[in-house]
């Protein structure tokens, strides 16, 4: 099966930039697209829900200039990432902004849902969905998702703990569809790599924490320059989902990691229904302050502008490419 046009066309790399909660707004999707990738942003990360619709407002604004003032170089598509989660109570809302728009991609991840999916649908729109393994990817595919995003062992924030080559292999057995591969891709030779084992597309999301576009604290974009695979720990204590988070970061929250064990995973909390503003009376929270990243952070040595860390990447994939035998 081939790609859908939105999925490849205008793409300068193989690549979509992941949603990154709190981190990924306007300007990075922005500097995302227009040079050359798929930006995304989690639709929560626009508090309140009214914002939501500011946010597209502006993007699809201002990709329309870029592209008036570059038709040889025009943007890619941006994609909006839902969390089909029933504590999600701001869905419905989101779901109809995002129809509303038009979004060309629409990422859901943490459930599925076929109302949603037709939704997307309605207006042309592209369906992604989050998985970890291959039950959750034929469940997703059932319910009408267009595509998978294989969130594979090594992935930043909510992760899977298969590695890459059994869950892509798994899911290729029977899928034919657009494949998306997640999990510690932060240099080109990780997105030759992807599309080897059977991918279309490489998903990449700690390397654009450290750019200048990012809405993340200045201590989380220096602890990701800082930090390696080593400094990477898994747990489901933070959200009630398993992910990977910056052991510096769980330490500066004053916690124990020798106390932290799954078997009393924290009720599900994604910061929802609490904005981002600092409190009255500060306390930290682990959607907030619990920082999130893969385990390809190794390679990321600088805080660099979107654009900058893109063309790093395109000179990494061709040179990668120039190499085979």
């Amino acid at each position: 099966m081939s790609l859908p046009p939105v999925l490849h066309d205008r793409l300068r790399l193989p690549a979509v930039a992941s949603p990154l909660f709190i981190v990924s707004g306007p300007d990075l999707v922005v500097a995302q697209c227009t040079a050359g990738v798929i930006g995304s942003f989690p639709s929560l990360n626009a508090r309140p829900q009214p914002v939501l619709r500011e946010w597209l407002t502006d993007i699809t604004a201002r990709l329309a200039k870029h592209d008036a003032n570059n038709p040889e170089a025009p943007s890619a598509p941006y994609a909006v990432n839902l969390i089909v989660h029933k504590s999600n109570t701001r869905l419905e809302e989101d779901l109809a902004t995002i129809v509303e728009f038009e979004v060309p991609i629409v990422i859901t991840s943490l459930g599925a849902r076929a109302d949603v999916n037709d939704a997307v649908h309605s207006y042309g729109g592209v369906v992604l969905h989050d998985v970890i393994d291959n039950t959750f990817a034929r469940k997703a595919v059932a319910k009408g998702a267009d595509g998978l995003i294989a969130v594979a062992a090594g992935a930043g924030g909510h992760a899977g703990t298969q590695s890459p080559f059994a869950l892509i292999q798994e899911i290729r057995a029977w899928f034919d569809g657009p494949l998306v591969l997640s999990g510690a891709i932060a240099h080109g030779r990780a997105i030759l790599a992807a599309q080897a084992a059977g991918a279309d597309l490489a998903y990449i999301g700690s390397a654009f924490i450290a750019s200048t576009e990012a809405n993340a604290d200045p201590r989380y974009k220096q602890m990701i320059v800082d930090s390696t695979a080593a400094d990477i720990v898994y747990s489901n204590r933070f959200t009630g989902v398993h992910g990977n988070y910056l052991r510096g970061s769980i330490e500066a929250a004053g916690l124990d990691l020798d106390a932290l064990t799954d078997s009393q995973p924290a009720v599900p909390n994604f910061g929802i229904n609490e904005d981002t503003e600092p409190d009255p009376k500060p306390k930290s929270k682990p959607w907030r302050d619990i920082w999130g990243a893969g385990h390809g952070i190794g390679v990321v040595d600088a805080v660099l502008p979107a654009a900058r860390i893109i063309e790093r990447l395109s000179a990494e994939y061709a040179q990668a490419r120039a190499a085979l035998p």
